[in-house]
């Protein structure tokens, strides 16, 4: 098949400098979201994408995240069927072609597949929707019979027409050969002075095509954006459709408008989670993890029976079953909590590994170390892992304890079952099961307080 992109247009509507396309639905640019829908459909397909307006930052964007695609340029925008033209020297002749829409973001595979399906007998297929509402948008026109003639757009629409709730939402699909004949012969005849694609509706439907319709499982498939308002309606019609999934497979939303998901979400069933939780990117949860409010995990792994308390920010992190993390803890990329660890309130860990039943509970961080199982962490630690130049490993072993406001100056091995003095700076190994300490001599003086003049 044949995939034809129309993401040209200005959007002047969004007032920004940022093309249209390029405005997040979910966390991702509605044109990536079209890309990895056609992904799905046929990872060996290549889409052409017509650009227009911002053409190089779309193409900065496309280059950086996207590898299977062709770029066609509507150098002025005259219409969706001036957009198509521009794309024909890319078509395989002998495959239909399927139109879609940069900013039209959410029609889903399965929807496409049907639509692909019904095309495949030399048919022209068009998807379109019934609205309550189908102001502005164009009208698909029938005989007496039911057979579809002509698709008619809102400024060219006479008052019957008008009255029609059936709407085009501008994705079809159609033998190649005729589609580029039928371009060949439409003209800017119309309010707009513009090509439009419907037109070729018309023309087939006197050439004796046949031309079938369908509709898409969901009304937001086929929702397009030419506003903010709209972008932000749309992306909340998302996240309620995904937070509808989530209930469905088991897992308890406390408020599912209070939740947004932002990349690929894989979380088994009796989760919990709690209000205004965002998730990013490539995130895992397995069964049972509970959630608390305010928290956002972006890349990461979450074992089962895990807790993670209010105001924690996760981000490239694996945690063991039953961690506890949090409240307002940061865990950074590379770190790894293993089973039944303790990050607690402000620790922040990164790069580090904190083995089996380890606890670092309060106002600490740990950078570029490994910490060994059973080891308490007192408040205020750090590993003071950088030099100003070179990053350097701190190594805890088994059953350590270090005392409150200790200094690990890294590079620095603390042996298995030792403890470390509170207050203390480590700039030298500690042995193993042995107390190590360093603090200044404590002295009392004669002192008189200043006054305030």
């Amino acid at each position: 098949m044949n995939i034809v992109i129309l993401a040209a247009g200005q959007g002047k509507r969004m007032y920004s400098a940022l093309p249209k396309v390029l405005h997040p639905i979910a966390g991702k640019p509605m044109l990536g979201h079209v890309l990895d829908t056609v992904q799905k459909m046929d990872s060996m397909v290549t889409p052409c994408i017509v650009l227009g307006h911002g053409q190089e930052a779309v193409k900065a964007y496309l280059n950086k995240n996207h590898s299977n695609f062709t770029i066609a340029v509507q150098a002025e925008q005259k219409g969706t069927g001036h957009a198509v033209m521009q794309a024909l020297s890319y078509l395989n002749e002998d495959a239909s072609t399927l139109i879609l829409y940069g900013d039209v973001p959410l029609i889903q595979a399965s929807t496409l597949k049907d639509l692909l399906l019904l095309a495949q007998d030399e048919t022209l297929v068009i998807l379109t929707q019934e609205l309550e509402n189908p102001t502005g948008y164009g009208r698909i026109v029938r005989s007496l019979e039911g057979e579809v003639t002509g698709i008619v757009e809102e400024k060219d629409a006479t008052a019957e027409v008008k009255q029609v709730r059936e709407i085009n939402t501008g994705m079809m699909a159609c033998p190649t050969k005729e589609l580029r004949e039928w371009l060949s012969h439409i003209q800017p005849n119309n309010a707009q002075g513009e090509y439009y694609l419907t037109d070729i509706v018309g023309l087939a439907a006197g050439q004796g095509m046949p031309i079938r319709t369908m509709m898409p499982q969901y009304g937001f498939e086929v929702e397009g954006v030419n506003s903010r308002v709209q972008l932000a309606a749309l992306e909340r019609t998302w996240q309620t459709h995904l937070a509808e999934e989530l209930l469905l497979k088991g897992v308890t939303l406390i408020d599912p408008q209070r939740i947004d998901i932002r990349g690929d979400f894989n979380c088994s069933n009796d989760v919990t989670i709690d209000i205004g939780c965002i998730f990013e990117g490539q995130v895992e949860i397995a069964r049972s993890v509970h959630i608390g409010p305010y928290c956002v995990i972006k890349d990461s792994k979450i074992g089962a029976n895990s807790q993670i308390k209010a105001f924690s920010h996760l981000d490239g992190a694996v945690l063991g079953e039953s961690a506890v993390i949090g409240p307002y803890a940061r865990l950074r990329p590379g770190t790894e909590i293993d089973e039944q660890a303790h990050v607690g309130n402000f620790v922040e860990v990164k790069n580090s590994r904190i083995g089996k039943g380890s606890k670092a509970n309060h106002l600490s961080y740990i950078g570029d170390a490994q910490v060994g199982s059973r080891v308490n962490i007192g408040a205020g630690t750090i590993t003071c892992n950088y030099d100003g130049v070179n990053k350097h490993q701190t190594i805890i072993e088994d059953d350590v304890f270090i005392g409150s406001d200790t200094q690990l100056v890294a590079p620095v091995t603390v042996g298995k079952g030792a403890t470390i003095g509170a207050g203390t700076t480590l700039t030298k190994d500690a042995p193993e099961d042995k107390l190590t300490i360093s603090r200044a001599k404590q002295l009392s003086v004669e002192w008189k307080r200043p006054q305030k003049k």
